[in-house]
């Protein structure tokens, strides 16, 4: 079988404008994943030091919220290439050890309204858009973009989402270990 290219990363990515809130529309699910999760989202904030992001991912299965945080920092500090590295702290699911994972933005608009998400495995692919929802035919642009990029998109699952979102706060869930395996394609 033939090699597949190296992945076409966004160069230039303005991390201020990067933050904020981000709603997942569709992914590859994982079997770790709650097969009913949805409202699933993240939460990216810069940190004071300017180059390392907080990172929260929610998702609320049977009413409870799940979630995980962790830190992202740029693979490269000397590239423009937009490929982050993710790593999570998984107490109290195991003793306290990092577990680190690939964040490559293969497309981004201008606005920074949406984003296409994958990993060199490519195992693994997020759409992401600052609203609930997303247009068809931005949508089906990104579906594309991942095909050109080597990813097998019958395996995209649409998220559901509510509109609105949920509160801030839920009850608990303490799964949030399926985030860890999903991130590292486990």
């Amino acid at each position: 079988m033939a090699t597949k290219k190296e992945m076409e990363v966004v160069k230039g990515v303005d991390l201020k404008r990067y933050m904020g809130r981000w709603y997942e529309i569709a992914s590859f699910p994982s079997r770790f994943q709650p097969k009913n999760g949805a409202s699933t989202r993240a939460t990216y904030t810069l940190n004071e030091d300017g180059t390392t992001i907080h990172v929260l991912n929610e998702t609320w299965s049977d009413g409870k919220r799940g979630f995980i945080e962790g830190s992202a920092y740029k693979a490269d500090p000397t590239s423009d290439e937009a490929k982050l590295k993710v790593k999570f702290y998984v107490p109290p699911f195991l003793p306290i050890i990092p577990v680190v994972g690939d964040y490559w933005v293969l497309s981004l608009d201008d606005d920074y309204q949406y984003a296409l998400v994958g990993q060199p495995s490519r195992k693994y692919l997020w759409i992401l858009c600052r609203k609930t929802h997303m247009d068809d035919e931005i949508y089906n642009q990104l579906v594309e973009k991942a095909k050109e990029e080597g990813y097998d998109v019958e395996k995209l699952h649409r998220t559901q989402q509510t509109d609105p979102p949920p509160e801030e706060e839920g009850p608990k869930d303490t799964k949030g270990i399926w985030w860890i395996k999903s991130v590292l394609g486990m």
